[in-house]
């Protein structure tokens, strides 16, 4: 199969209009602070059981089209000896996988960061796909404040994740870009809505600089949100001013558009996405989720690290799945959780 062939393949079993991405790509300083909040020390053994926990959810696959892994997990397995990206893939989860190394500041650009990892991406993605990875995902953040992003900032960060995604095509796999505009600060949503807009010109004209191919790629960006010191926005306020900012700036090529959740707690993330599907009229892309901690977050405290508490956090983790499933078709209320 050619690398067209198999990533056009992979956008095929991937996007649709009823189900999400499950991001389980935690970096091992980020589980152990989701596990410390639990009381569970994070050993290799324990985060294999959870992941595992996480991927043998029964009925998973009716409402998750791929998880996006941590890069440890593609060589565990279930207790059965079955890699995890083999179970994900028996309920028609495509397995992908997190290729970026972490982020730092940005030298010339005070207050602006830039991720790292470009050095051997081509090499290692071949190792990964040899262990099932379809697609991958690399993340850039952008702090607001008053001076940033910079101009700087906006446009090192976009040639990073049209670099990256330009090898992950040469690979034949998929690229989830994820230009994540950071809740932290006390700015409103029209600041959050003008950097937004700003940040995803700069990613979509690195791209095409860089012949990405936009029909074989998955944008994973920020809602449109205030800052977590500012007042918090009615889902229509949120989704008014996301759809905005997408048509703006996001090419119709683009398939699928999954949201991270960001600082959002899972209730409101759900909220948030059935508003913005509620609203998007003839919306050319799927408008989707990629959420991490509004979906683990509730399976993960049903768990407590105990393995007896196994089918009620996965029983946790699928209401939650169908619940933003419900919204992907503007068909969630509150009275449902």
């Amino acid at each position: 199969m050619s690398t067209l062939s198999e990533m056009q393949a992979t956008i095929g079993d991937m996007v649709d209009d009823h189900r999400g991405i499950l991001a389980a790509d935690e970096s091992l300083p980020t589980i152990k602070k989701r596990f410390d909040a639990i009381g569970v020390e994070s050993t290799e053994e324990n985060r294999r059981f959870y992941r595992s926990l996480l991927l043998t959810t029964p009925g998973l696959g009716e409402y998750i089209s791929g998880v996006i892994l941590f890069e440890e997990t593609l060589d565990q397995k279930d207790e059965h000896g079955t890699p995890l990206p083999e179970v994900a893939w028996t309920q028609k989860i495509v397995p992908g996988i997190k290729v970026d190394k972490g982020k730092g500041p940005l030298s010339g650009a005070p207050g602006d960061l830039i991720t790292r990892g470009l050095d051997g991406l081509g090499d290692r993605l071949r190792g990964y796909k040899e262990k099932g990875a379809r697609f991958a995902k690399w993340r850039e953040v952008y702090p607001i404040t008053r001076h940033n992003p910079t101009l700087l900032g906006r446009r090192a960060n976009a040639e990073v994740l049209a670099r990256y995604a330009a090898v992950c095509q040469e690979q034949g796999v998929v690229p989830i870009v994820e230009p994540e505009v950071l809740m932290d600060g006390d700015h409103d949503i029209d600041r959050c809505a003008e950097v937004t807009e700003q940040v995803l010109h700069a990613v979509f004209h690195a791209l095409h600089m860089h012949h990405v191919q936009l029909e074989l790629m998955i944008l994973k960006p920020n809602m449109v949100l205030p800052g977590k010191e500012c007042r918090r926005a009615p889902p229509e306020e949120v989704a008014e001013a996301t759809l905005r900012v997408l048509r703006r700036v996001v090419p119709a090529a683009v398939p699928s558009i999954n949201f991270l959740s960001g600082g959002q707690g899972p209730e409101e993330a759900t909220a948030n996405l059935n508003a913005i599907n509620q609203m998007r009229g003839n919306a050319p892309w799927q408008l989707s989720i990629s959420y991490g901690r509004a979906l683990q977050q509730p399976a993960l405290h049903a768990w407590a690290g105990q393995p007896e508490n196994r089918e009620a956090a996965q029983a946790a983790l699928l209401k939650r799945a169908r619940l933003n499933s419900l919204a992907r078709q503007g068909k969630y209320t509150p009275d449902m959780e």
